[in-house]
């Protein structure tokens, strides 16, 4: 099976392209499953229902997310509604939501999704080694085939997890930091993996954000207002070759692709 992994969706712009790029990706890579970060579609903080049935209308089959999953307290009650959106699940029990959702392709292929958050300069949640290491032996009933999106800072933290993981799911793919790396492969064990998928939106930015603000924070220490860019806008993500039957990663590819006009 393809899978297209968009990376952190930002604001407006970064909607607007998921609407118009999407088809054209999907032909052009022959895509069965699409998904999405979007913890950042509400002008760059957080997410609400209306967005999200907004983005599953672009051909979006399931959105993950990460920290800012909370900064809108309306997608709380919409987290356990069903909905194919998922949170980190090693958040602490009784939090809305879950952190895993499997999908099925119109062939009948499976993926299971595993959402986790990293713990270095983020909260100090549960350990997600610990929870991914259980949550893929849940999983593994339904589906050889799993996906992570790890939601991390720090780059050490993601390579380990990595190489945790490494034989054990089909990929591992980093979000949260915006800035899409060069570091994709499949290794021997067949797991693909890649720091960071980058980012869906304005580019000519600062991770996402009008520049003045963030530079003038940097600056002088002072709190600021930021805004989401609108200019140079990019859809970020990489495309997944899966073997549904054994789980084995195929194939990693990157993807950066303009919104023209």
């Amino acid at each position: 099976m393809k899978v297209l992994f968009i990376g952190d969706i930002i604001g407006k712009a970064g909607r607007r392209a998921v609407k118009e790029l999407v088809p054209g990706l999907k032909n052009k890579h022959s895509i069965d499953i699409v998904i999405a970060n979007g913890e950042n579609a509400a002008g760059g903080f957080g997410i609400i229902p209306k967005l999200a049935e907004e983005l599953f209308s672009y051909e979006v089959d399931l959105i993950t997310s990460g920290n800012h999953i909370w900064d809108k307290k309306e997608i709380y009650p919409y987290l356990d509604c069903g909905a194919p959106l998922i949170r980190p699940g090693n958040y602490p029990a009784g939090n809305p939501g879950k952190g895993s959702y499997l999908l099925e392709t119109p062939v009948g292929e499976r993926l299971s999704v595993i959402n986790a958050s990293g713990r270095v300069f983020m909260a100090p949640i549960d350990c997600p080694f610990k929870y991914l290491e259980k949550e893929i032996e849940a999983v593994k009933t339904e589906t050889k085939a799993i996906l992570v999106d790890f939601h991390a800072e720090a780059t050490s933290e993601k390579r380990a997890m990595g190489l945790f993981l490494d034989g054990k799911v089909s990929c591992v793919v980093g979000t949260h930091t915006h800035i899409q790396t060069a570091d994709e492969k499949v290794s021997s064990k067949a797991t693909g993996y890649i720091t960071d998928v980058g980012m869906t939106g304005g580019t000519d930015s600062v991770i996402g954000v009008k520049a003045e603000e963030p530079i003038l924070k940097f600056l002088t220490g002072m709190p600021a207002k930021f805004e989401t860019a609108n200019n140079d806008i990019e859809l970020q993500g990489v495309v997944l070759e899966i073997n549904s039957t054994d789980g084995k990663c195929l194939s990693i590819k990157r993807v950066k692709e303009p919104l023209n006009g």
